[in-house]
């Protein structure tokens, strides 16, 4: 048998052995001389171990210590983001990827800084290891310091806007009132704000639903956080998913690049205020209450869900038992919905509040206008007093809103409220209003009898369908609900 001898092809595994070893022997001669050279060029270095514990420094990095406010030894052994505040190290280990630059700024100082992961012989992140490259880089990077904090301070000035933006304006103790039904609402909005649950408020358009939820949010633990209000009548029913449930990047023709938040992910951590709840699209509720159910949402266009931690606060002016039977609202969702429900009375249930309501709305009318103060005269108190209110506060603001600004006269009067009174400026005194004959009565009850008869007679054409009646006399549902319950209510205009 031929002798074979091994070509340079076909190294003999003694070779092969003696190859390997050298090239792991280089490699690993290149790594130590790396990290020689690193921890002496650089101004200080650190190696943290996959737990984030700080395992070495150089005697570079203990010119920082007592900055830092640390000896060496309360220093090694103490995870970084407890010794070094803003550090990323510990996102460098968690994610395996390197941050070959970045600026770092702390007690100690700002610092031009490297961090790279530590993997083992499998490629295992094991830990990470830091410099400081540069102290003081604002003297000798000056561009892109100047740049860097122009952009600190943008994004500071943005978030801080942002914030107020959000914050309450409203407490429970601000909720004007002290009649016993307005005591009960604050009494009841205290006990839920202390509380996490879901709060369903009910009441007449107008009652205060929205001023009551910013109430209860900045009693309550998640104070801090954003309160968003979405008006859920307001927006179209073709935008209300990506309104509350975002986009994702891309999702169809005409989506911002980089998607977009919806409200649930705006209101993390904080409430999402969800105003007129009972004109939510059938669709729609069912994914709302998945989201109720989950705490997840699931982005337009997207396959993944997201966590979401939020408090939900509704209100509604319709009556959502009805509706269920109905069948124009889910009957899990209001049972979802209806865990702590707080009623507002009506204008008229609390006329004594009446007084303290319109010192505060004149107060806020004058402010806003930038003129002289304005008060109420007695009989006009008793006038206003005598009016039915179907629009609640917000047509008490509106009637002394027009009454303020269409006048010179620092005390508003009867006359001021009166039906065709004249509001016009003047350069002289308004001469007294001349009552009406005693045959002709107040123009509200007229238009209530009118409106009263006319509803009437639609709801006996339509069988007592209240949809078709509604339909019939050119006006919403829930406008048609308002009208039939105040006509029952005795002494309603």
């Amino acid at each position: 048998m031929p002798i074979v001898t091994p070509t340079s092809a076909t190294p003999a595994p003694q070779a092969m052995t003696t190859a390997s070893l050298d090239a792991e022997r280089v490699l690993k001669l290149a790594a130590q001389s790396m990290f020689d050279l690193f921890a002496k060029a650089a101004l200080g270095t650190m190696v943290v171990d996959r737990e984030h514990r700080i395992v070495w420094i150089s005697e570079g990095y203990k010119q920082f210590l007592p900055a830092l406010g640390h000896a060496e030894h309360d220093f090694v052994g103490r995870r970084v983001e407890e010794v070094v505040p803003n550090t990323l190290m510990p996102q460098v280990v968690d994610t395996g990827r390197p941050i070959l630059v970045d600026l770092l700024t702390n007690k100690a100082g700002t610092f031009l800084v490297s961090r790279l992961p530590l993997r083992d012989e499998a490629g295992q992140v094991i830990g990470a290891f830091g410099m400081v490259l540069l102290d003081q880089p604002e003297t000798t990077m000056q561009p892109l310091i100047a740049k860097f904090g122009r952009l600190r301070r943008e994004l500071d000035a943005a978030q801080a806007q942002l914030a107020a933006q959000r914050r309450p304006r409203y407490s429970i103790a601000g909720f004007i009132g002290s009649t016993p039904a307005v005591l009960e609402v604050k009494r009841q909005a205290r006990r839920v704000a202390a509380t996490d649950s879901t709060v369903l408020l009910l009441g007449e358009t107008g009652t205060g639903k929205e001023v009551l939820a910013q109430a209860i949010h900045a009693a309550g633990p998640r104070a801090a956080r954003p309160f968003v209000a979405v008006n859920i009548a307001a927006v179209p029913e073709s935008l209300l998913e990506a309104e509350f449930f975002g986009v994702a990047p891309g999702a169809y023709t005409g989506a911002a690049p980089k998607g977009r938040d919806g409200k649930f992910k705006v209101a993390e951590g904080g409430t999402l205020f969800l105003d007129e709840i009972g004109d939510m699209p059938l669709a729609l509720q069912a994914k709302l209450l998945r989201v109720l159910e989950e705490q997840e949402v699931e982005p337009l266009g997207s396959n993944r869900v997201e966590k979401v931690d939020v408090r939900i606060i509704a209100a509604t002016s319709q009556d959502l038992d009805e509706m269920v039977a109905d069948g124009r609202f889910r009957a899990d969702l209001f049972y979802r919905l209806n865990v702590l429900a707080i009623r507002l009375p009506p204008l008229r249930e609390r006329l004594a509040d009446l007084e303290a309501l319109a010192e505060v709305l004149i107060e806020d009318i004058v402010r806003r206008a930038g003129i002289g103060p304005r008060t109420l005269s007695t009989d006009a108190l008793e006038a206003l007093a005598r009016q039915g209110w179907p629009g609640n506060i917000r047509e008490l603001r509106n009637t002394l809103e027009q009454a303020v600004l269409m006048s010179d006269d620092r005390v508003l009067t009867a006359g001021h409220f009166s039906p065709g009174a004249s509001r016009a400026v003047a350069a002289s005194p308004a001469p007294a209003p001349v009552p009406p004959p005693p045959r002709l009565r107040p123009l509200a009850e007229q238009v209530a009898e009118v409106e009263r008869r006319a509803i009437a007679e639609a709801m006996a054409a339509t069988a007592g369908n209240r949809a078709a009646a509604a339909r019939l006399l050119g006006m919403p549902r829930s406008v048609l609900y308002q009208r039939l319950q105040r006509h029952r209510e005795p002494g309603a205009a």
